[in-house]
């Protein structure tokens, strides 16, 4: 379980509860730990200026961050990676600046192992939010950032997201200052290019910017300094890490629609032309690079006389592939469909296109980048809310593997298994034994003891799938080609017993659906959900009334106001 956004969960929660969420809240929730609850009054974070330090030794408290936590079982929490940490009252003074890269360097160091619902919010993030609530503050943890984030961490960028994303958003003056700091040109991308973890940083630090801001903010940031930057940086010369971020970063600054057009008129399409030829490159970190290169130029930066990959690429021989339209917004499909990447600061899942409900099945998915991934078994009844975290394995008709934290997800809640983190080009195997009700996990060929607690919520109707963390990127094989390690056992594919129309197959790019959308008409009354069947349901207490029965059926909150459905009432009279 994975969970970014915190404005958006704080919204969500206002308007069900009408209530503020406390700081403690909130980074239980970023973490994963949905299951606290935390009351409101004295634990609020207030402050005032006075400087004033806590009673505690700042040296004690860097050496209990670092400090790793043993597995322990699902019934029982792991022990905090700090003792608990006693709430601020509103009178109380604000802690005394500490050493921020220091506290970063801590950020990264547990933000792996806090899985548990019952785990305290790491003691570094929580004094780095505080510390970024002033222009100074912010400023001073962003640099940090950019400073002191090793390459070759995979969770690095991902943490530079995860805590920019949750600081206050930062004042215009700030973003002055911190453009001004950085001074960043295309000179300034030449240099330093023996240690590229600078450039990687920053690259990520302005995608992240880009993302959180919109508008007039976005826009002011995307300087001609800022641009030359990024596009210098996406030369052949560059440091692949370092190509790779500045391209997502152009990619968030072009969700502005005058960026884009800013971006699309320095010619960055010829230099995507050969990079994307990177696509299928044995080097995982090029792969990467050539992936969002072609993501970009059949998406964002369209190339006149350029023929779309979803019209040339060869599918006769794929049968099953991830569905395009039972994927979470943000999640990046290939257009052959059989590789998916996350770029966004939010938790995305998707499912494939094949259902089973007997026999024995198994594929196979390329590990591309080490970082979170949940990789497994989910149904149709498994839920994808990427802004709250939750994704396969973290309800009970689902589980996963996660190779990364080295766990296994299920029902929101983990357990350790033995094998050794996933790095790049792994091999991960899924077999699924609807015979005798138990799912086996592999690692380049070395199982895991089988797993069977879905099994006590559902025992039919199964679909591959996955959730990705922000940067990660794998590649799935349902037997359209043989598998590297397959398990002993007699089983079946997804691609042997699949079938898909030649128009199933085909993954549109977003420009492309949009337009598509534009033209189709919809019907007066028609349900605001699936917009096919006639709008004849009324929820309860609330009385909102614009759904049809059958998405009604599916939900448990009113998606208008949040409030609990109790009762679901069709009204006959609506019936056509």
């Amino acid at each position: 379980m994975i969970v970014f956004g915190w404005a958006v969960f704080l919204a969500s929660r206002s308007l069900g509860q009408g209530l503020l969420l406390t700081l403690e809240e909130h980074i239980a929730h970023l973490l994963g730990t949905t299951g606290a609850t935390t009351t409101m009054g004295n634990s609020c974070i207030c402050r005032d200026d006075s400087g004033a330090e806590d009673n505690v030794d700042t040296h004690q408290q860097q050496a209990e961050n670092s400090a790793v936590p043993t597995a322990d079982s699902r019934s029982q929490p792991r022990d905090p990676v700090r003792p608990p940490r006693r709430g601020r009252g509103p009178h109380e003074p604000r802690r005394k600046k500490q050493n921020v890269d220091g506290l970063v360097l801590d950020t990264l160091a547990v933000i792996r192992t806090l899985v548990d619902n019952d785990q305290e919010p790491p003691y570094s993030m929580i004094t780095l939010h505080e510390m970024a609530e002033t222009d100074e503050g912010w400023l001073d943890v962003v640099q940090s950032l950019i400073r002191v984030i090793p390459l070759e961490d995979p969770l690095g960028p991902a943490v530079i997201t995860l805590l920019l994303d949750e600081c206050p958003l930062p004042t215009k003056d700030a973003l002055q200052k911190l453009t001004e700091i950085l001074n960043l040109n295309g000179e300034v991308a030449c240099q330093d290019s023996g240690h590229p973890a600078k450039h990687r940083n920053t690259s990520a630090v302005l995608g992240c910017l880009a993302e959180k801001l919109a508008g007039p903010a976005s826009i002011g940031l995307l300087s001609p300094g800022i641009l030359e930057y990024l596009l210098q940086c996406l030369k052949l010369q560059s440091h692949p890490t370092v190509m790779l971020f500045a391209l997502i970063a152009l990619e968030k600054f072009a969700q502005t629609s005058e960026n884009k057009l800013t971006i699309s008129e320095s010619s960055i399409s010829d230099r995507l032309v050969t990079l994307e030829l990177w696509a299928d490159d044995p080097d995982y970190l090029k792969r990467q690079v050539g992936f969002c290169a072609q993501w970009s130029l059949d998406n964002l930066f369209l190339k006149e006389g350029r023929q779309l990959t979803y019209e040339k690429v060869d599918l006769n021989n794929i049968r099953a592939m991830l569905n395009s339209n039972d994927v979470s917004e943000y999640l990046k499909i290939s257009p052959h469909g059989l590789e998916a990447r996350c770029d966004a600061s939010s938790f995305e899942s998707v499912r494939c296109t094949f259902c089973v409900d007997t026999g024995v099945w198994y594929y196979e998915v390329t590990v591309v980048t080490s970082g979170v991934m949940q990789i497994g078994w989910a149904t149709r009844d498994s839920k994808f809310l990427n802004h709250e975290g939750y994704g396969i394995g973290d309800d009970e008709y689902s589980c996963a593997y996660d190779g990364c934290r080295q766990l296994i997800w299920y029902n929101a809640r983990s357990k350790p298994h033995v094998h050794p983190c996933w790095k790049e080009g792994d091999t991960v195997g899924f077999l699924l034994d609807l015979n005798e009700k138990q799912m086996i996990f592999f690692l380049n060929g070395n199982q895991l003891p089988p797993e069977k607690q879905v099994f006590s919520s559902t025992v039919s109707g199964f679909f591959a799938a996955a959730s990705f963390m922000s940067y990660q990127q794998c590649e799935f094989n349902f037997g359209a080609r043989p598998f590297r390690y397959p398990p002993s056992m007699k089983f079946s594919t997804f691609n042997d017993y699949a079938f898909l129309t030649a128009e199933e197959k085909i993954i549109l790019p977003r420009h492309r659906r949009l337009a598509l959308l534009k033209q189709v008409s919809i019907r007066e009354n028609c349900c605001s959900l699936c917009c096919d069947e006639v709008a004849d349901t009324q929820l309860k207490p609330c009385g909102h009334s614009d759904l049809c029965m059958d998405c009604a059926l599916q939900l448990e909150t009113c998606p208008l106001c949040r409030k609990e459905i109790v009762s679901r009432i069709r009204q006959i009279s609506h019936i056509s």
